[in-house]
């Protein structure tokens, strides 16, 4: 797990992901879009292949 101090706007495009969160899961299928504003997360790449990311991170003066 790991957080960061950015605005992520991110897209899978090809792969069979989940995005792990503190108290949640979510499976993720091509061209599912995640908005993440400084959040603890991690990704878990379910499937065989590499998964496909396009992602822009803008910093951001996150408070805890």
């Amino acid at each position: 797990m790991h957080k960061t101090k950015t605005i992520d706007y991110i897209i899978l495009l090809e792969g069979d992901v989940t995005l792990l969160l503190d108290d949640d899961e979510v499976q993720l299928k091509p061209f599912d879009v995640v908005v993440q504003r400084g959040t603890n997360h991690a990704w878990i790449n379910n499937g065989s292949e590499p998964a496909l990311f396009i992602a822009v991170l803008i910093d951001a003066d996150i408070t805890e």
